[in-house]
């Protein structure tokens, strides 16, 4: 086969205690999914139908990037997140991620109906750890935090979710082309709040490889 130009290089993540690397092939991200983050957001705490969107895999970075601030915003958002990872048998293994979204484009996509494309998939906007293994952790009674130039401002439980895991790959599966080397951000818990240049943030799961960027 060949091509009228050289395709892309494949995403990837490293895998940890490994030599290997775990291929990305999507990113599907879930909205609301922390009842307090909800209510900073001025949502319904009610349990509903979970928010999906999507990134682009090449939005992918891997800890120690130093991230520009994006253009056409004002107001850049940090959001700690649990990362599946699927395998062809199921959950591959887990990464922590940091959903960076440009809140005031999303805001008036959502006054005006119109999508989250340009608030959520923009470049090095998917900041993504390593991968550990579903069998060398048990996230059971893990913690999920944020540090912002070493300050905490993201903390919870990953049992405060309320959408388990297992019922977000659930849906995606009955919903969606959910598949091998498919990355789920599983939302993020309270705390959300804005970075600007020289900004350092340092997303972390007990049991699991920490990622972190500079905002330049």
């Amino acid at each position: 086969m060949s091509f009228v130009f050289d395709p892309a290089k494949p995403v990837s993540l490293p895998v940890a205690g490994t030599d290997k690397q775990f291929p990305v092939r999507r990113i599907y991200c879930i909205g609301k999914n922390y009842a307090e983050h909800v209510r900073e957001m001025g949502g319904d705490v009610e349990r509903s139908e979970p928010v999906f969107f999507t990134k682009a895999a090449e939005t992918i970075v891997h800890t120690g990037t130093e991230i520009p601030f994006p253009p056409h915003t004002e107001n850049l958002h940090y959001e700690v997140e649990l990362v599946v990872a699927m395998g062809p048998h199921g959950v591959f293994g887990y990464g922590v991620g940091i959903d960076l979204t440009r809140r005031d484009i999303q805001a008036t996509a959502k006054q005006t109906g119109g999508p989250w494309d340009r608030a959520k998939s923009f470049s090095k906007s998917a900041p993504c750890s390593k991968i550990t293994p579903a069998d060398k952790v048990d996230l059971s009674n893990a913690h999920i935090v944020l540090r912002k130039n070493g300050d905490i401002v993201q903390s919870s439980s990953l049992d405060k979710m309320i959408w388990s895991v297992s019922e977000i790959i659930e849906r995606l599966a009955a919903d969606m082309d959910l598949q091998a080397g498919d990355l789920i951000f599983t939302g993020t818990p309270e705390g959300v709040g804005p970075v600007i240049p020289g900004d350092e943030l340092s997303g972390g799961v007990e049991g699991l490889e920490p990622i972190r960027v500079r905002i330049t």
